[in-house]
């Protein structure tokens, strides 16, 4: 008759006891490698490339083009367009436009010199950034100012204010400020926010704007960003 000892492990339960001490590192890194593959693979799902997004902007050609009207609302009560409607107070009162974000402020000829002085006794609120259209300018820095700076503007008067939001030519400094306006505060991923202005006026950003916008779609889907409604 097999007596066994309470208490006492057999050599079988022994030798199973042994052989897990002796695996567990290996499962554990197992398990990490796994979770990191995991990781990996969410984080590139959210990975956009630079191609895609100038895909979302060009034609079936390959083509880009110009905006065919000097401004567009392109989300409720946001507007993006050009210097001529920015400079023309007369017909930002008849859209009601109550806020303005000069995304090119400065006086060189790639800017548009307007300031809060300019819109004195209008009733409009200025906000000016000095971005310029070039692939190496950091605008991702400015990119929150601006969502706020567009939030603020949206809930003017309980929700019935109206931002206009405009560069030299309401082509590539201004949109990509709504762009992650949309992102930081609606919500959306980059592909959806871009898609959901050039559906409405013809847009080019330059490869700089794109990369940053991509950027920032990388970080809040990593959760390193939060987003506010």
């Amino acid at each position: 008759m097999d007596v066994r000892v309470r208490g006492k492990p057999t050599p079988a339960r022994h030798l199973q006891r042994l052989v897990s001490c002796l695996l567990r590192p290996f499962i554990r890194d197992m398990k990490n490698k796994k979770k990191l593959e995991q990781k990996k693979a969410a984080d590139m799902s959210f990975e956009v490339s630079l191609q895609q997004l100038n895909d979302l902007l060009t034609d079936d050609s390959g083509l880009y083009s110009w905006p065919t009207e000097h401004c567009h609302q392109v989300y409720p009560r946001i507007y993006v367009g050009n210097a001529f409607v920015a400079t023309n107070v007369l017909r930002l009162k008849r859209l009601g436009i109550t806020h303005i974000l000069n995304a090119a402020e400065g006086n060189s000829f790639m800017h548009v010199n307007t300031s809060a002085d300019f819109y004195s006794g209008s009733g409009i609120t200025y906000h000016g950034i000095p971005a310029s259209d070039t692939d190496h300018f950091d605008l991702s820095v400015f990119f929150q100012e601006a969502a706020d700076f567009i939030a603020s503007a949206l809930a003017y008067k309980n929700g019935k204010g109206k931002v206009y939001v405009h560069c030299r030519e309401g082509y590539s400094r201004s949109p990509t400020l709504v762009i992650a306006y949309l992102m930081l505060r609606q919500n959306m991923d980059v592909h959806t926010a871009l898609a959901t202005v050039r559906h409405k006026r013809e847009i080019g950003p330059n490869d700089g704007f794109l990369r940053q916008l991509c950027a920032l779609n990388q970080r809040l889907a990593a959760g390193d960003l939060e987003t506010m409604n």
